[in-house]
This record gives C-alpha cells, sequence and structure tokens, in this order.
C-alpha cells in the first residue's frame, strides 16, 4: 500500500491579552509513517512554560477544532489515543504522536493560557510530512 504524504501543521490559537508572547515553531518536518514526531511550542525568551497550562487541538480538513490534550496533568477527553501526549520543558511545550498514522493529517494548534487568564501568541506553523522514505528535515519559508 502506498502512503499518500502526510501533511500535518502546527499553528497557535490566538487569544486576547495586553501583553503579547512571542512563540517559534520550526518550519518543517518529515519523518515516516509508524515513527514519532514532536511537535512545539517554544514561548518568548524567559518565559517558563511551566507558569501556563498548554492545550493542544487538532483540526482536520472541512472540520472544526478538536480538542486534543491537556498538557499540565497530561489529560485527554475520552476518544483521543494515548499515543498523542504531553511534555513542557524550559520554555518549550511539545506534542509528541507515536506510531503516526495517516488519519493524523490535521492541523495542530497549541494554547498556552496562564493561571490568571489567556496568552496571546503570535501565529506560526510547522509542517510535519510522513513520507514513503527515510526521516529528513526540510525548511521551507
Amino acid at each position: 500500500m502506498l502512503w499518500a504524504p502526510l501533511i500535518i501543521l502546527l499553528g497557535t490559537w490566538c487569544t486576547g491579552s495586553s501583553s503579547q508572547t512571542v512563540l517559534t515553531q520550526p518550519p518543517s518536518v518529515s519523518v515516516s509513517p509508524g515513527n514519532t514526531v514532536k511537535l512545539s511550542c517554544t514561548m518568548s525568551s524567559g518565559t517558563s512554560i511551566s507558569d501556563y497550562s498548554v492545550h493542544w487541538y487538532q483540526q482536520q480538513p472541512g472540520t472544526s477544532p478538536r480538542y486534543l490534550l491537556y498538557y499540565y496533568s497530561d489529560k485527554r477527553p475520552s476518544g483521543i489515543p494515548d499515543r498523542f501526549s504531553g511534555a513542557n520543558s524550559g520554555n518549550t511545550a511539545m506534542l509528541t504522536i507515536t506510531g503516526v498514522q495517516a488519519q493524523d493529517e490535521a492541523d495542530y494548534y497549541c494554547q498556552v493560557t496562564s493561571f490568571n487568564g489567556p496568552t496571546s501568541l503570535r501565529e506560526g506553523e510547522t509542517s510535519f510530512h510522513a513520507a514513503q522514505s527515510s526521516s529528513s528535515v526540510n525548511s521551507c519559508v
């Protein structure tokens, strides 16, 4: 069976706030189906992600965003496979997808909120490609 290229975009979910926290993301990542991919949301230097809660959303083409994961306690709504997991370290939040499947093709958004209210994130995205061949990293603008 031939695998069609799998594209996952990682963006940000923007919410209102008087101050803006900058989020940076790698432009592109490629991996073969069945492998593991880590999608990152990195907050501004000097900002500890552990002071915030991180929410991940999945939006498949033609659908509304679906709540995927809350990472402060790695909680998932029912029906979300445990191959989706979160982690925080320093100023970076990670969404890990193990055993990538074709149905994972979607846009993935992170929302970072402080315990005192929402924090704005600058929009960005990462393209994730699950290709038939070996893993590689691509840059795209």
